[in-house]
């Protein structure tokens, strides 16, 4: 099974790459997911956010107001490496704990991944990445229409991440996602055939 590390920018089109991935047959784990699921009531990074940052981030239901520890941690260098320290080992070691888990009638693992060297570290290692772009005028669109940002927090949002020469200078494969459903879609099914051929190569 050849394990692939599908990343991107925010607003790139890394969740539709991955589910076009995952009905041509791939096990896709969502480190987004993780990401929500460690800082839930009783996750592994729970206790230590509050004690971090404070019942601030804690919504009247229990839950991290991800919009208000968002707010704190975009705006602050600091907070969000301290953010970072306290969720990626939890993040890192559920990924492991997926990726094991896989089923053995399965060809190729994609591991959605935003933050590829910050969260995975040196315990997992793919064989290929794939990364998914965007240009930035096109991400800001994107993210004022389906998460309502303002551009200045879109920007920030950015920011804070890699950039696109970053990404593109590790990446086995880019996807370009500026254009349309159908073409993005032919884009991701011919990385798939050369992925398989990977996995099939002595």
């Amino acid at each position: 099974m050849i394990s692939v590390a599908l990343t991107g920018g925010i607003g790139s089109g890394k969740s539709t790459v991955a589910q076009i991935f995952a009905e041509l047959g791939a096990f896709v784990v969502d480190a987004d997911a993780i990401a929500r699921l460690v800082v839930m009531p009783g996750g592994a990074a729970f206790a230590g956010v509050v004690e971090r940052f404070g019942p601030g981030v804690v919504s009247v239901d229990g839950n991290i107001d991800r919009k208000a520890l968002a707010d704190i941690v975009f705006a602050d260098a600091q907070a969000r490496r301290d953010l970072e320290s306290l969720t990626h080992p939890a993040i890192a070691a559920e990924i492991a704990r997926r990726v094991a888990a896989a089923p053995p009638s399965c060809c190729a693992t994609v591991l959605e991944i935003p933050l590829l060297t910050e969260i995975t570290g040196a315990s997992i290692r793919p064989q290929a990445v794939v990364v998914v772009d965007a240009p930035e005028e096109v991400v800001l669109e994107r993210l004022a229409a389906s998460r309502q940002m303002t551009r200045s927090e879109a920007i920030a949002r950015i920011e804070a991440q890699a950039s696109r020469e970053q990404r593109i200078a590790i990446a086995d494969f880019v996807i370009d996602n500026s254009s349309s459903l159908s073409h993005l879609g032919e884009q991701v099914e011919r990385v798939w055939e050369r992925l398989l051929n990977l996995e099939s190569a002595p």
